[in-house]
Formats: C-alpha cells, structure tokens, sequence
C-alpha cells in the first residue's frame, strides 16, 4: 500500500515562505520520481515540481522557477517543497505524487503520477 501524506500549508502574506512536506510509507521506495502538482479554484492541477529518486535530479516548472525549491531527505522517507517570494497566483492545493514508472526522463503530466497524496491548502493573501 502505497502511502503520501501533505503537510505544511497555511495561510501566509505575499512575498512570505512556506515549506511542504510530503510523508512516504509502503511502496514508494520504488518510486522512480516524485513531485509536486498544486491545483488552483477553477483550473487544472499543474504541475509544479519533481525530483528523481536515482540522481535526486530536479525539474521545476517556469511560473515557480527561481522562488520554489524541491528535495528529498531518503532517511525521513519526506519530501520537501521550500516556497520563497510567495505571490496570490500561488494560491492553491498542493499535491505530492510518486511518478512509479517513470522513463529516463522526468514527467510533468498529472496521467503519469500513479499516486497522489490528500492535498494541503496554500493560501496567499495580497
């Protein structure tokens, strides 16, 4: 049984920092990547950021590049998403998810996450 479990996310001002996590327990060793999708009121989830399991290799989408950080620490089997200079836009839920079969690349399609945790409110006021 595979497990993810978001937390960390509250209600902060623009330009404040937060820090997600994201617990894993049963399969998700052999998770291949994982990463962070956020979905916002209205719209699509997104994708936000990832991490390769092998070579802790990242990818991160344009619109957070430069302000969201993500890492993994394997002893704590958690997964962080460090989130500086935070705007209104970023505003949403975020979601951790364990991409299991992933190619030699890094995917950022929400079909190719195989498991997904509940969710964590990010709120930014302006």
């Amino acid at each position: 049984q595979v497990q993810l479990a978001e937390s960390g996310g509250g209600l902060v001002q623009t330009g404040d920092s937060l820090r997600l996590s994201c617990a894993t327990s049963g399969r998700t060793f052999s998770a291949t990547v994982m990463g962070w999708f956020r979905q916002a009121p209205g719209k699509e989830r997104e994708f936000v950021a990832a991490i390769r399991m092998s070579d802790r290799s990242t990818l991160t989408a344009d619109s957070v590049k430069g302000r969201f950080t993500i890492s993994r620490d394997n002893a704590k089997n958690t997964m962080y998403l460090q989130m500086n200079s935070l705007k209104p836009e970023d505003t949403a839920v975020y979601y951790c998810a364990a991409d299991q079969w992933a190619p030699s690349w890094i995917r950022k399609s929400v079909t190719d996450y195989e498991y997904w945790g509940q969710g964590t409110q990010v709120t930014v006021s302006s």
